[in-house]
């Protein structure tokens, strides 16, 4: 089984821990979870990259195996739905 990557970017905020809330109980055995918190000093050239990347622009924002989920590029609120469009909570 090939393993689903979900990345979380969060900054500390209500709306941030409610998006890593909702990935963490949607999210299956098939899938890695990583959070990116922009606020930590430790934060690596790596993840700031990252943000560039993805066209990231806002926070909290979920990347599934690559590709910024649709509500977080639209600049919409995290949801369930979205979430759920985009395979988290099941495997490829």
């Amino acid at each position: 089984m090939t393993q689903r990557q979900v990345e979380i970017f969060v900054a500390g905020c209500p709306r941030c821990d409610e998006a890593v809330n909702l990935v963490q109980q949607m999210s299956c055995t098939a899938c890695q979870i990583q959070v990116w918190d922009v606020r930590s000093e430790q934060i690596t050239a790596i993840a700031r990259q990252k943000l560039e990347d993805y066209g990231i622009h806002r926070l909290p924002a979920v990347v599934v195996d690559g590709a910024l989920v649709d509500c977080c590029r639209q600049q919409q609120p995290i949801s369930r739905d979205a979430l759920a469009a985009a395979g988290v909570g099941r495997s490829k």
